[in-house]
């Protein structure tokens, strides 16, 4: 059988090897982006206790006596501690931390509890105690979940009573809805979680930003390798493997999404990478969603041409058109910028590319995704609310430009430090010079 990279004679012998991403010189290099930042340069008690002292004032200034946390991500935040991140993710809560002002609580996974030797001084300062876990879920209790549920609330609310006295206000994000409401029947003020937490996030130190520089060096180094290993014929799955594969090498976790996607399936955006063979000529578009090296996320979008050929002009177009949103909207950020004055000087998109724009302008970014989300002028009226730019947020900048009458699209997107002066890039993998001409 015929490769992909091969093309046929007439009269059936193999002809020529298409293997145009091999001659190309602008590609030395992409995989060996300077690093600022070496894992080993980082004070790792420094990010844990900064961080959890953000989440502690923030819930003292929303008057908030306790937090339970069963988003693996927000315990990652408050202690340093990972386990089974994406297992947690759906089985909540099988994992959790309780933290007071001064204490916190880890109730670890069944079978797990051995991890805790690695906690106190000489791992994890931001762990007072290791608690076995009650799963209160209904996969560990089954129909006998509603009495688990109850037990369990008394329980806490007895441990927490013991810390901060009786009828505390507590936050909660990820438990189930009878779980919440047990607790509010123990005496509890039940309140949301998320405002403390994505409020305390929001806000990097310099020993944080050390590790998000480090995580997109490592990212860049993969998508170097996918932009390599790029070749018509290859499926969007194979190409999106050469991401993951070295993204779990250089120790970053995993991939939030699977956004990559080639020719026609690149507008409108958000269709998953599949089976879908690559052919040439074709834009492929993606973006790397890593939850990377120290658990914080590498956020960035590129869109490249498959080749053998040129970029046509509509490729070319579509490319330049997302990256002027992209810089002009860079260019407008400074610390004190309100929400609605930034959504007031955006780019405005073009009429044609409208109804397919990506659903915000901008959004937070650390350890995933988070606070704030900045809309387009369009936007705001329905769905944006107002805040303010402060130094030390990390920024997301979108762009996606795809015609609503079809045809490909381009996503492309930086990510930046907000300075106490202005706006610091710390994305650095390269725009593409042949689709900028």
């Amino acid at each position: 059988m015929t490769s992909p990279l091969e093309t046929v004679a007439q009269d059936g012998t193999q002809a020529h090897l298409l293997d145009w991403h091999a001659q190309r010189t602008d590609l030395a290099g992409l995989a060996s982006l300077d690093r600022d930042t070496a894992p080993e340069d980082v004070d790792v008690h420094a990010v844990y206790t900064y961080r959890q002292a953000r989440l502690r004032q923030k819930m003292a200034e929303l008057n908030v006596d306790a937090v339970i946390l069963s988003d693996p991500v927000n315990i990652r935040y408050a202690t340093g501690t990972r386990n089974m991140q994406v297992f947690s993710q759906r089985n909540a809560p099988s994992r959790y931390l309780l933290l007071t002002q001064d204490r916190s609580i880890l109730h670890e996974f069944t079978g797990c509890l051995h991890l805790a030797d690695r906690f106190g001084p000489a791992g994890f300062n931001t762990v007072d105690e290791v608690r076995p876990a009650t799963t209160a879920s209904f996969v560990a209790a089954g129909p006998a979940i509603a009495e688990r549920e109850r037990r369990w609330a008394k329980e806490t609310a007895a441990t927490i009573a013991g810390l901060v006295g009786h009828r505390a206000t507590v936050g909660l994000e990820r438990l189930n809805a009878n779980t919440a409401i047990a607790l509010k029947d123990q005496g509890l003020n039940i309140v949301d979680a998320q405002y403390p937490v994505e409020m305390a996030r929001a806000i990097k130190s310099v020993e944080e930003v050390k590790c998000v520089i480090a995580s997109l060096r490592a990212t860049e180094v993969a998508v170097g390798k996918l932009r390599n290993a790029i070749r018509p014929g290859m499926t969007e799955n194979a190409l999106w493997s050469v991401l993951h594969q070295s993204i779990i090498e250089q120790d970053g976790d995993y991939c939030e999404t699977r956004l990559l996607n080639a020719g026609p399936r690149t507008n409108p955006w958000f269709q998953e990478c599949s089976m879908n063979v690559i052919g040439e000529n074709q834009l492929i578009a993606l973006d790397t969603d890593v939850v990377g090296c120290f658990g914080y996320y590498s956020d960035f979008s590129r869109t490249f041409h498959s080749g053998p050929g040129k970029p046509s002009a509509v490729q070319r177009d579509l490319y330049k058109t997302a990256h002027e949103q992209v810089q002009h909207n860079i260019g407008i950020l400074r610390p004190g910028l309100s929400f609605r004055e930034y959504a007031d000087r955006a780019w405005n998109i073009p009429d044609q590319y409208y109804a397919n724009r990506y659903y915000l302008s901008a959004h937070g970014c650390g350890m995933t995704g988070e606070y704030p989300y900045l809309y387009h002028h369009g936007d705001f009226p329905d769905a944006g609310y107002d805040g303010v730019i402060e130094p030390g947020m990390t920024l997301c900048v979108e762009s996606f430009i795809g015609a609503e009458t079809g045809g490909e699209g381009v996503k492309l997107e930086q990510q930046v430090l907000i300075t106490e002066t202005g706006v610091e890039l710390l994305s650095k993998f390269p725009f593409e010079a042949v689709l900028m001409e």
